[in-house]
């Protein structure tokens, strides 16, 4: 006998219900079949959200049952000849008269009871195997109908399902004995009590249904179809990076269908275990997938892990005080009370101080806990010994599970791990002594995040996925752009990373995509964005909460730095090449290194100085490995050393600064380069990185443009007095010339102390011969004390620093 079990996203509409058919048949050719089904797709909601309008004298329930009783008659109408609908018309018209007049009842008396509810929400599940079996009968098959209410024998107590097994196994003989049909429908999820009342097994009890058959005919097999590919590492529409499990064991199955696994109903496995059914989930739409297969043991599961799951419906209950410690039995008067109100604990912790006990319940359950406990603890809450019990909600439970995780050392480790590198705040814990499960409770709000960790962590190939969020795509930002495009094939094989853009925003749209920007299209998606918000664009990416998030700050925006603190405070990364935050008021610079640390985000600024040249990375490993500073010298402007290489007092100083902007090596504002205020923030920057505490204005500025110019407000002025200072101009470079030097605009620190500006520099300087826009930095240190350590190579330009960011961004990959 074969037992077969279909869902009611099944049996959604008549061209489904066709196709459940073929594959009903197909098993018809190995056996004769018990096929149970559920009610189609939504009624059994529709069933107890209409008693809900009757109990509240809402008379729009008459409105959605028409609707129901309509789709009903519609499907008889299109799976069932003409010449043969009348009679289940008129028996589906006599369950819908009897629902009509429950609902009348409990429009006049204002009422629903626990009861009512029960009756009339499984009627679902006969309304669809009456059709169903008529269908059948009118498609060649011998077919009968089985009402489950008049075999199943169960008490139902607030969704807590107690199956009087002699007695229904007994009935399920005797209902197919002397009969001789091919298939035997039966209605899912209903029962009835001892007392003959109609009852049922629960949400999700038509799977319950199939294993009490199973039980009682002792099959070897029973088939659940439902419209996934069977049970999945993790929820796949919470995590898409999940797949199916081929076998798992039924102590796994359990677990992952207590906590949350919504494929398989947890009563399911209770008849089956001990007779070591087997279950064989599989998908209604893809039959030739292979799905899941519980039993005994899941030998070909090699993971320590098996899956990942949680439940979102749970609050949290608190009792602590001073007057728990050391007094026997006060535990189990805690859980004596909860055991009386017939509540579940989901989760139990206690502090080994015993101060304390948290509990964790269904969290229409909670309310009824408190009181309850507050009245059994009334003279310790009286007396102080006690807090009155508290509860905590927007919580839920995530769960590793795996019968293999006791033998493998470390898991919770790595767990814990991955959570707090996420900022995933662990609000209590427990592990059963099986270590078959491992259970955190964390905020309501961070569940996806958390399963998409641990899925990482557990399941996937080892790589790790990146999540960018981009502000200014400009000459930097658009070439990072083209950058991640042109290496992602790249970084996934060989650097194991995958990286997603899914925010970017430049000073007047933003374009958020949560499945990844195409960035071949990257240009038309941001045009046809949002108006740019730099609030509303953290808002975004913090409610998006994701893992591995990284913004990357591609301006030169005072404003944009601003917001760092908040992003770090947050625990999203941020990757800048904006050196006003690194160069603004100490206090604040130390500030945003804290949040970093204190809330594992990286920040990451190596093209602060030098573009894409690994100098502050070098100086950060010299001072880490112990080595200290003694000075630096550097030309760290590609800008400046651009325009000094070029300017041969031929053309005017005016036109080679053009040059350089036109090239993309200055600034929007080339005064800002030109004033030396940008060398000045850079060598800031690598005084701070060598552990001295110094501001902007402690930097002497050695300028040598006219005050004129450095007062001017916008360009054209600039460019203007630019033009009338070129005799001055002039004569520095013919001094220089006479000289037999270069002119460099050289940055230097010692001693605590620095300075930058314009300086004439010998033929057997290192400075000397640095062409083009390279930037070059020489560490004197204990190490380096007679010849330094130099770091030299090209340290402007749109590509080289949207290379430097790419790197700051992989090493966060690699963290």
């Amino acid at each position: 006998m074969n037992v077969l079990k279909f869902g009611g996203s099944s049996l959604a509409s008549p061209d489904r219900i066709k196709l459940v058919a073929e594959t009903v048949k197909k098993h018809l050719q190995n056996d004769k079949t018990i096929a149970v089904f559920s009610a189609f797709g939504g009624v059994t909601n529709d069933l107890l959200y209409m008693a809900e309008l009757a109990s509240q004298e809402d008379t729009s329930y008459k409105e959605i049952l028409a609707k129901n009783e309509k789709r009903h008659l519609d499907a008889i109408k299109e799976l069932i000849p003409v010449k043969s609908q009348s009679s289940v018309l008129s028996r589906v018209k006599a369950e819908f008269n009897r629902l009509e007049t429950l609902y009348e009842g409990v429009y006049l008396l204002n009422e629903l009871s626990n009861k009512t509810k029960h009756v009339v929400s499984g009627f679902g599940e006969i309304l669809s195997s009456l059709i169903i079996t008529e269908y059948f009968k009118h498609s060649g098959v011998n077919a009968d109908f089985l009402d489950a209410r008049e075999i199943i024998v169960s008490r139902n107590l607030n969704e807590k399902v107690q199956v009087n097994y002699d007695v229904t196994y007994r009935n399920v003989k005797e209902a197919l004995n002397g009969k001789n049909s091919e298939l035997y429908v039966v209605p899912g999820f209903v029962a009835k009590n001892g007392q003959g009342v109609p009852s049922t097994l629960g949400r999700g009890g038509s799977d319950f249904t199939a294993a009490i058959f199973a039980g009682a005919l002792e099959v070897d097999k029973v088939w659940i179809y439902t419209d996934v590919n069977g049970m999945y590492t993790a929820n796949p529409y919470l995590v898409p990076q999940a797949y199916s499990l081929k076998n798992i064991s039924y102590e796994e199955a359990m677990e992952l269908s207590h906590f949350g696994a919504k494929v398989l109903y947890p009563p399911t496995l209770q008849p089956l275990l001990n007779k070591n059914i087997k279950i064989h989930i599989k998908n209604t739409f893809k039959p030739e997938e292979e799905g899941t297969l519980i039993s005994r043991s899941s030998p070909e599961n090699f993971r320590s892990v098996t899956g990942i799951t949680h439940i979102d419906s749970i609050k949290m209950l608190n009792i602590e005080g001073s007057g728990m410690v050391g007094i026997p039995g006060f535990s189990k008067r805690f859980f004596e009370v909860l055991f009386q109100e017939n509540i579940n604990v989901v989760l139990i912790t206690q502090a080994s101080s015993e101060h304390s006990i948290c509990v964790a319940v269904k969290d229409d359950e909670a309310e009824d806990a408190r009181e309850a406990l507050n009245e059994a603890f009334e003279v310790e809450i009286q007396y102080g010994k006690i807090k009155p019990v508290e509860i905590e909600d927007k919580v839920a439970i995530i769960a590793l599970v795996g019968d293999r995780m006791k033998s493998h050392h470390g898991l919770s480790g790595k767990m814990f791990s991955a959570l707090g590198n996420n900022n995933i705040n662990i609000r209590a814990i427990a592990q059963g002594s099986s270590e078959r499960n491992i259970s955190a409770v964390i905020a309501k709000k961070d569940v996806q995040k958390a399963l998409n960790t641990l899925h990482e962590q557990f399941f996937e190939v080892p790589s790790k996925e990146l999540n960018l969020f981009i502000t200014g795509v400009g000459n930097v930002g658009s070439k990072l752009l083209d950058q991640l495009q042109t290496q992602e094939k790249y970084l996934l094989e060989k650097l194991r990373l995958k990286v997603r853009v899914l925010g970017l925003s430049n000073s007047r749209k933003m374009h958020f995509d949560e499945n990844g920007i195409d960035l071949g299209n990257w240009a038309k998606a941001l045009e046809n964005g949002e108006k740019a918000d730099k609030k509303k664009f953290f808002d975004k990416i913090n409610e998006l909460n994701l893992r591995n998030s990284v913004f990357v700050d591609n301006t030169a925006s005072a404003e944009i730095s601003s917001w760092y603190k908040d992003y770090l405070a947050n625990s999203i990364s941020v990757v800048t090449c904006n050196k006003i935050a690194c160069a603004d008021d100490f206090v604040n610079y130390q500030q945003l290194q804290n949040l970093s640390r204190e809330f594992g985000a990286s920040f990451l600024y190596e093209t602060n100085v030098g573009a894409g040249l690994p100098i502050i990375d070098t100086l950060k490993n010299l001072i880490a490995s112990g080595d200290r500073i003694h000075k630096i010298q550097a030309v760290l402007s590609g800008s400046l050393n651009f325009v000094f290489n070029n300017y041969k007092a031929e053309e005017p100083f005016y036109k080679t600064v053009e040059m350089a902007m036109k090239e993309g090596y200055t600034e929007p504002d080339p005064k800002i380069d030109l004033s030396g205020v940008d060398v000045a923030r850079k060598i800031l920057i690598l005084a701070r990185e060598s552990g001295y505490n110094l501001e902007l204005e402690d930097i002497e500025n050695e300028s040598f443009l006219s005050e004129e110019s450095l007062k001017t407000e916008n360009n054209e002025d600039f460019f203007a007095v630019l033009e009338k200072d070129e005799d001055k101009f002039k004569e520095v470079y013919k001094q220089a010339e006479e000289n037999n030097a270069q002119l460099k605009y050289v940055a230097q620190l010692e001693n605590g102390e620095a300075k930058v500006g314009l300086q004439e520099v010998d033929p057997k300087h290192p400075f000397y011969d640095l062409s083009g826009s390279d930037n070059i930095v020489l560490f004197f240190t204990d190490r380096y004390s007679q010849q330094p350590l130099i770091v030299k190579g090209a340290g402007a330009g749109a590509d080289v620093t949207a290379s430097g960011i790419f790197a700051d961004v992989i090493r966060i990959g690699k963290k």
